[in-house]
């Protein structure tokens, strides 16, 4: 199989990469070059575009079976956990889950946020956009984490900041260095980062775990496992690892939770070494508060002072079905088309 990846700065800078071993006029520059689906590592969008339209790590989803337009998305040996929080979801790469955050965000709003974190290859119209199944370049994707790892600002990955004729100050071309527009809100990189984190501490990015500093990243795996990924950070740099064949050939024993992490993890690794292990830049969210209901007034008289509901009392119960009976609902009349991101 052939292997990619890109090393870079929050802000874009290319410090690194590998993308082929050819030498001559066929070199074929895999991690600039090479359109691939991007599996799971896509959700990265979808669940900040679920952020940006005020859905928070805590929220409960349905975890269960959905079919859209006939096209019926499935988790990763066929599980399904029922009531599930965003960040669990996340962390378990939960194909279900994400399409029904894609769906209340918006399939338009997840296609354009990604266009305003840096991808600039077409995106599919249909449901399926939410499990990766276009294609974009691994140069591309890593920047488009950067964006969440400095605090939302776009990127432009660059290889050169200036040049000068030796002697002189002025240089004659600069490259495209620095962040760009606000794309995300701080807010939002800082809850995603948290629920990244996630993916290496409990999910499945669990190989990409470094032994001195917190790390935050996603696995992606495509269809048949044509695809393999890890892209993650630190508070350092950014990285981005790709694996596949260049003829589409299924991997053996291959997804973006094994190798790709362990590859990840290996090379970070050695790059942060001497370096001051600094925190990431996360935010943690705040634990939801169950609000009871005033007691009702039995007359016209004035409403008394509600009355104290035991935790976990029959009103907080019938509440909390409620609650998970309307998302079940709303999730459930959102109907898919072809299936990608099953990740280990």
């Amino acid at each position: 199989a052939q292997a990619a990846i890109v090393i870079m700065t929050h802000d874009g800078a290319v410090k690194a990469m590998v993308g082929g071993r050819e030498k001559g006029a066929a070199q074929f520059n895999r991690a600039t070059q090479a359109l691939r689906q991007t599996g799971s590592a896509f959700k990265a969008v979808v669940y900040a575009a679920g952020l940006e339209a005020g859905m928070r790590p805590n929220d409960q989803m349905q975890d269960a079976p959905i079919t859209i337009r006939g096209w019926s998305p499935k988790n990763y040996g066929d599980r399904y956990r029922g009531p599930i929080t965003l960040e669990e979801a996340l962390a378990a790469s939960v194909n279900t889950v994400a399409v029904r955050v894609s769906e209340r965000a918006g399939r338009s709003d997840v296609r354009a946020l990604a266009q305003k974190m840096g991808l600039t290859t077409p995106l599919a119209p249909g449901p399926a956009v939410a499990l990766g199944t276009s294609e974009a370049r691994l140069i591309e994707m890593t920047g488009l984490f950067a964006t969440i790892a400095n605090g939302g600002r776009a990127v432009t990955p660059y290889g050169v900041g200036e040049i000068r004729l030796r002697g002189d100050q002025v240089p004659i071309d600069r490259g495209p260095s620095g962040t760009g527009d606000q794309v995300i809100s701080t807010e939002t990189a800082g809850l995603l980062t948290y629920m990244l984190k996630s993916v290496i501490d409990e999910g499945t990015g669990k190989r990409a775990t470094l032994a001195d500093r917190q790390a935050a990243g996603k696995t992606g795996t495509t269809q048949k496992a044509r695809d393999a990924w890890f892209i993650g950070y630190t508070a350092d740099y950014v990285a981005g690892v790709w694996m596949g064949y260049d003829d589409n050939r299924p991997l053996t024993g291959v997804t973006g939770g094994g190798l790709p992490a362990d590859i990840w993890r290996e090379v970070m690794t050695r790059i942060h070494q001497g370096k001051e292990a600094k925190p990431l830049n996360l935010i943690r969210p705040a634990k939801p508060e169950i609000v009871l209901a005033p007691t009702v007034p039995s007359d016209d008289r004035a409403p008394a002072a509600p009355a104290p509901q035991p935790s976990g009392g029959t009103l907080v119960e019938q509440i909390f079905r409620d609650v998970v009976d309307g998302l079940s609902d709303s999730g459930d009349s959102n109907r898919f088309e072809n299936e990608a991101g099953n990740d280990r």
